[in-house]
C-alpha cells in the first residue's frame, strides 16, 4: 500500500509518499509561500535525487497538484499513475475531545474537525485546506485524519483541567489538550521497543524539543500530563513561544502597550521565547554560538530553556511516582548534545547516571546515552511523525476494507 502523507500549514505542504510494504519513503519534501511571491516546490526522491521548482502556487489545491504532478512525471516521478496511491493521511492539529483517535475522513468527521477550528484558528483551517483538495483531485482515494491532541486524550480531568469556572469548559471546552501526540507516542513506543521492555508497565518522559516544544509524561503506555495546553503557547520555552507565564502579565502588557488581542497574540507566538530573550534568533544553533561568543543574552535564553524542560521532568517523575526512562527528541533533542547534557545534570538523586562520552556529538542517532548503572534510562530516539501517520492510515483503511 503507498500513503500520501500531507502536513498542511497556512502557507505551506510538508509530504511524503510512503510505500508501507516496504517502508520505503518513495518522494518527500515541501510547498512553500503558498499565496506569495516566490512560491516553490523541493522535493527529494528515494534514491537521493533532488530537485527545487518555482512556480505560481496560489493556494493548497494548486500546491497538491503540483505535488500529484510531479509524482507521475517521466523525468522525476516515483509512480506511474495517480490511482497507486491507495489512501492519504493527513496531519490534524486539535481534535478537541471529540476525536480520542484517528479516523477515516468522512462528510461527518471533516464537519468535526470544522467544529474544532476554533480550539486551534491558526492549524485546522489549514489543515481542511488539504482534506478538501485531495477530496476535489482523487475522490475516490480513501483519506484518515491523525490528530495531534488523540494520544493526550488518556489524561485524567484533574490533569488536564484549568481552574477556571467550570461552566467556561462546559460551553467552550476550555481545558488542556496537549500536542505533539504523533511524535510522543512514536518515541515512547520505539525506545520500548529498542530495550525489549514492556510499554505498558513503564514510566516514561518523552522531551520533544524543537522550535515548538512540549514534554508528556506516559505511565503505563498512556499520556498522563503534557505541557501544552489548549493551545500550543503553554509549557517549555521554545524557539518565538513564551510557554508558560502568569495571566496578569498578559493584561499588564496589553494595558502598557496599548495592543489588542490580535497582538498580543503575536507578541506570544512570534517574538518571545529564545529569540525574544536573546534577541537574535529562534535558531538553537545560532544562539549556541553567540553565547559561546560572551553574549550574556544568548546565554542567559540558553540557561531558561535547559531549566524549563528540567522542572517539567522533575514534576513529571514526582507525578507518575518516580521514571524509567528519559527520551529526547525532536530537531535540538536529537542534535544537541550540550542542551541534553544540561538538562540532565544533578538528576543522580533519581538514579539517573548520565553519560557524558555516549552523549558527545551525537546527532539524530537512536542511542542510550545513560550509564549501565543507571537506574533511569536515557535515550536518543529520532521522531517519525510520518511514519505514524501512515501507519495509522493504512491500518485504518485496511481495517474498513475488511468490514466491507
Amino acid at each position: 500500500m503507498k500513503i500520501l502523507v500531507l502536513n498542511c500549514g497556512s502557507s505551506s505542504i510538508k509530504y511524503q509518499l510512503i510505500d508501507m510494504n516496504s517502508g520505503v519513503v518513495l518522494a518527500k519534501g515541501i510547498v512553500e509561500k503558498i499565496g506569495l511571491k516566490g512560491s516553490f516546490l523541493k522535493n527529494e526522491r528515494y534514491d537521493g535525487d533532488k530537485v527545487k521548482l518555482d512556480g505560481e502556487i496560489l493556494d493548497h489545491q494548486r500546491g497538491i497538484e503540483f505535488i500529484l504532478g510531479l509524482m507521475i512525471s517521466k523525468e522525476r516521478g516515483v509512480i506511474k499513475e495517480l490511482t497507486e496511491i491507495d489512501a492519504v493521511g493527513h496531519r490534524v492539529v486539535h481534535g478537541g475531545e471529540t476525536f480520542q483517535g484517528s479516523c477515516y475522513l468522512d462528510d461527518l468527521t471533516i464537519k468535526g474537525i470544522e467544529d474544532c477550528s476554533d480550539l486551534a484558528p491558526l492549524h485546522n483551517p489549514a489543515n481542511l485546506k488539504g482534506i478538501y483538495a485531495m477530496k476535489m483531485l482523487l475522490p475516490e482515494v480513501p483519506q484518515v485524519g491523525v490528530f495531534d491532541t488523540s494520544f493526550h486524550q488518556s489524561m485524567p480531568d484533574y490533569s488536564f483541567m484549568y481552574a477556571l469556572p467550570y461552566s467556561l469548559y462546559k460551553k467552550y471546552g476550555i481545558r488542556r489538550y496537549g500536542f505533539h501526540g504523533t511524535s510522543h507516542s512514536y518515541v515512547s513506543k520505539r525506545a520500548c521497543e529498542i530495550l525489549k521492555v514492556d510499554y505498558n508497565s513503564k514510566k516514561i518522559i518523552t522531551c520533544h524539543l524543537g522550535n515548538g516544544a512540549s514534554i508528556t509524561a506516559i505511565k503505563d503506555g498512556k499520556s498522563v500530563d503534557t505541557s501544552m495546553g489548549l493551545t500550543p503557547v503553554e509549557g517549555l520555552i521554545m524557539g518565538t513561544r513564551s510557554g508558560d507565564i502568569d495571566a496578569g502579565v498578559l493584561t499588564l502588557i496589553m494595558e502598557k502597550e496599548e495592543i489588542d488581542y490580535s497582538s498580543l497574540n503575536t507578541l506570544l507566538n512570534k517574538h518571545s521565547g529564545i529569540l525574544g530573550i536573546s534577541g537574535i534568533s529562534s535558531d538553537m544553533r545560532e544562539v549556541e554560538s553567540a553565547a559561546a561568543e560572551g553574549d550574556e543574552r544568548a546565554a542567559l535564553s540558553l540557561k531558561m530553556y535547559d531549566y524549563r524542560v528540567r522542572k517539567y521532568i522533575g514534576a513529571y517523575a514526582a507525578a507518575m511516582g518516580g521514571v524509567d526512562i528519559l527520551i529526547f527528541t525532536g530537531g535540538i533533542g536529537e542534535n544537541s548534545a550540550d542542551n541534553r547534557e544540561n538538562i540532565c545534570r544533578d538528576f543522580e538523586y533519581m538514579g539517573l547516571e548520565f553519560d557524558k562520552k555516549l552523549n558527545d556529538g551525537v546527532r539524530g542517532k537512536e542511542l542510550v546515552i545513560s550509564k549501565k548503572e543507571s537506574k533511569v534510562t536515557v535515550m536518543i530516539v529520532p521522531t517519525n511523525e510520518e511514519f505514524v501517520i501512515a501507519s495509522d492510515t493504512c491500518e485504518i483503511v485496511n481495517n474498513r476494507i475488511k468490514s466491507n
